[in-house]
């Protein structure tokens, strides 16, 4: 292996070992994508809240999350569009997500 070849490896490792440190920051590209998967995926605010009060109440939780998923599906929604359309700016600061879990297949974990 010539040097130009060895240089050009060093630069690949270093790049790639740059990205994925950064995997986790969040950037406009992630807050792109977290209000796309809201906007699509915003009905899944009812299974994932129906587990999330099930396993802190019991099968009283059933009830609960069913109420509390149907009323978060309107707001994970709309502020995915707001997300979607916002993603260019650094609002909140550091583009932080809005709501938590940051994507709503999150309660499944």
């Amino acid at each position: 292996m010539n040097k130009k070849h060895q240089y050009i490896a060093v630069a690949i490792t270093v790049l790639t070992l740059s990205i994925s440190a950064n995997a986790e920051a969040q950037t406009s590209a992630r807050k792109l994508g977290r209000g796309l998967a809201a906007m699509t995926c915003g009905f899944l605010e009812i299974p994932g809240n129906i587990i999330a009060e099930t396993r802190a109440q019991g099968a009283v939780g059933v009830p609960i999350g069913l109420a509390i998923g149907l009323g978060m599906t309107v707001t994970r929604e709309l502020v995915g569009v707001y997300e979607f359309v916002s993603a260019p700016f650094p609002m909140p600061a550091g583009f932080q997500p809005i709501l938590r879990p940051e994507y709503p297949w999150d309660y499944f974990d």
